[in-house]
């Protein structure tokens, strides 16, 4: 266990030394310790900046579009995969489900441009067909649900794992049983296959609003000038432009200290909304 605790230590608690830059006006020549204090300074100028909250707008309307339309997705795939009988079949198509879990960002952003974009396969088509064309992946209005669906396409069949596995692990014989008694699919679903993966859904949940504000940012950063800053502008990226490229340290790490405060308390409410519905949550 020595190796990745001490992975732990050095890269996530040691680093969180680095958040004190979010209270300095950090310049890099003069170190972290050397940089003048300025306490909550750059919380002000964060809360006061317009295009940080145009940041954390578009960043909670694709959280929960991802959230709704998302999350359900490898719930649904599981189950489907669950019922297929021939495991030859089942195996073959967790295969194909997952592998797009393995391509890059830079691939898949590619692949919806090759296909969906002003000059891709689609308008391709319509142009021959005679049809107007149109120009999906720069259209603003259509970036949010676009950006849902390639987190689908993407992550689905790799979400669908933990879902699996804890499929697996029910009792065949309450559904024989509750078929012999006369339950259809539906009825053997709420009242076997449900309750039996209700802890694993709460506890996936519960981790995924913690997570909820990091929205995917290559995703982001790779479609930002297609469709311009004021639609694809989220916190990570904001946090990436004011920072890295506008070199204002202290700035960029209020915002992401910020960001990561919401995770922490969105986590710790959420486990304490499961103790009081009688699930386990994360911790007790």
């Amino acid at each position: 266990m020595l190796p990745g605790l001490a992975y732990f230590l050095v890269f996530h608690y040691g680093a969180l030394a680095g958040n004190v830059i979010a209270f300095k006006e950090y310049v890099p020549f003069d170190g972290l310790w050397g940089s003048p204090w300025v306490g909550l300074g750059n919380f002000r100028r964060m809360f006061e900046d317009a295009e940080f909250w145009d940041a954390v707008l578009n960043t909670l309307w694709i959280a929960v579009l991802q959230l709704v339309f998302y999350f359900p997705v490898p719930l649904g795939l599981a189950l489907l995969l669950h019922t297929l009988t021939w495991s030859t079949v089942r195996r073959f198509v967790q295969s194909v489900a997952y592998l797009p879990h393995f391509v890059s960002w830079v691939i898949v952003v590619a692949l919806f441009q090759q296909v969906l974009g002003d000059t891709g396969m689609v308008n391709d088509y319509l142009g021959d067909a005679g049809l107007h064309t149109v120009d999906i992946v720069g259209n603003p209005d259509a970036f949010r649900p676009l950006v849902v669906a390639q987190v689908i396409w993407k992550d689905a069949g790799w979400g669908t794992i933990i879902f699996l596995a804890a499929l697996s692990q029910v009792d065949e014989q309450s559904y024989e049983a509750a078929a012999i008694d006369g339950a259809g699919p539906w009825r053997r679903f709420w009242h076997i296959t449900l309750p039996a993966i209700r802890p694993v859904i709460v506890l996936l949940l519960i981790m995924r609003l913690g997570d909820i504000l990091s929205v995917g940012f290559e995703q982001m950063l790779l479609q930002r000038d297609a469709v311009g800053p004021q639609t694809a502008e989220v916190i990570d990226t904001f946090v990436y432009y004011r920072g890295i490229v506008g070199g204002d340290y202290g700035f960029a790490a209020a915002a992401g200290l910020f960001k990561g405060l919401v995770g922490a308390l969105l986590v710790y409410a959420a486990n304490r909304v499961a103790h009081r519905l009688g699930e386990q949550g994360v911790y007790r």
